[in-house]
């Protein structure tokens, strides 16, 4: 039987309200006391390298292979700690100065490990080193802590980074945040530790840290935020989040035009499947990517005006986003982790 395609669905359920209460004050305090690091100034540094083509394994019997894909470093493929969930870019953004992915990951320690939140990887394509930075959510005395959550997806527009929040909506990173531990000590502090002690800071060894500045809550409980992303090819510009859905019925997914302004999305539809990883639009079609198991390969479904039409993915693929002229995704479990692009 013949998939139906994008369906429209009730956008009420996606109405966001704007919680930023003192969120934007810790951030300023954090800031005030720690400097700054431009995106560009990170690269630089940047203090891991990808493999070009590497951890081929992610690809499973993907045929053809995709355009291009760049595996993490052999500690970051192989840790049972993180688990790559989202991914954006510089053209996602329009002000970013360099060419650069940016990754989401989640925390799944095991116990007694404490917990350490989300963390988000900027990654150049031109030279393959890439950095890490810790999330954190700040109090207006200067104190901060991490954040637990899935983080199923992330889209970064003009300064903005908004982060998936799976019962409770977006949270908004402010870029222009992102603080460098080393301008405010020598060192990075507590390998073990998260937080400011006296003149001391610490990150669990991370670098660089990026407060939380503001939070868009879904408005009546009941719509998923499992992934995000933006359309730069729409007016004005949107921003398009979802819903993981284990079985029938399938999840929906919902646009908002940018920048955000009362909440209110403007369309929503329902998904022609099950279990999708991350939904992007593009050029009027839908592409959502669908999972499998940690070693079956998952499936790029393609809505093209109501024609709808299955490729070939790597195993484990997650959220999406759209740079060069490609569809570009990550995957997520153990030493089969790469991002990858393939044609739109």
């Amino acid at each position: 039987m013949a998939s139906k395609g994008m369906v429209p669905a009730e956008k009420a359920p996606f109405a966001l309200r704007r919680v930023t209460g003192t969120l934007l004050d810790g951030a300023a305090k954090l800031a005030a006391d720690i400097g700054a690091s431009a995106v560009e100034a990170v690269l630089a540094q940047a203090n891991r390298k990808a493999v070009r083509k590497g951890a081929a394994a992610a690809l499973g019997t993907m045929q053809p292979r995709p355009a291009d894909w760049y595996a993490f470093d052999e500690k970051d493929n192989d840790t049972p700690d993180w688990y790559p969930q989202g991914l954006t870019c510089g053209e996602d953004s329009g002000a970013a100065g360099v060419p650069v992915f940016v990754a989401g990951w989640y925390f799944k320690p095991v116990p007694p490990v404490a917990e350490r939140g989300v963390r988000v990887t900027f990654l150049s394509p031109s030279t393959l080193r890439y950095q890490h930075a810790l999330l954190v959510e700040a109090k207006p005395d200067g104190s901060y802590g991490p954040i637990n959550i899935h983080a199923g997806g992330i889209a970064w527009y003009g300064d903005q980074l908004y982060v998936a929040d799976t019962t409770r909506g977006l949270r908004v990173f402010d870029m222009n945040n992102l603080l460098d531990l080393r301008t405010a000590q020598n060192d990075l502090g507590d390998p073990t530790r998260i937080g400011r002690s006296g003149e001391r800071f610490h990150a669990f060894g991370y670098r660089y840290v990026i407060p939380q500045t503001d939070f868009w809550r879904v408005a009546t409980a009941g719509a998923l935020f499992s992934f995000v992303a933006v359309d730069r090819s729409t007016t004005p510009h949107t921003l398009v989040a979802g819903e993981y859905v284990q079985d029938a019925p399938t999840g929906r997914v919902a646009r908002w035009e940018l920048p955000l302004g009362d909440g209110v999305p403007r369309e929503a539809f329902t998904m022609p499947h099950v279990k999708i990883q991350g939904a992007v639009s593009s050029g009027g079609s839908w592409y959502l990517s669908q999972a499998a198991d940690a070693r079956t390969n998952g499936r790029l479904v393609v809505d093209r005006g109501g024609k709808v039409t299955v490729r070939p993915f790597p195993v484990g693929p997650e959220d999406l986003t759209v740079s060069g002229g490609k569809l570009w995704s990550v995957t997520e479990f153990r030493n089969r982790r790469v991002i990858f692009g393939v044609p739109l």
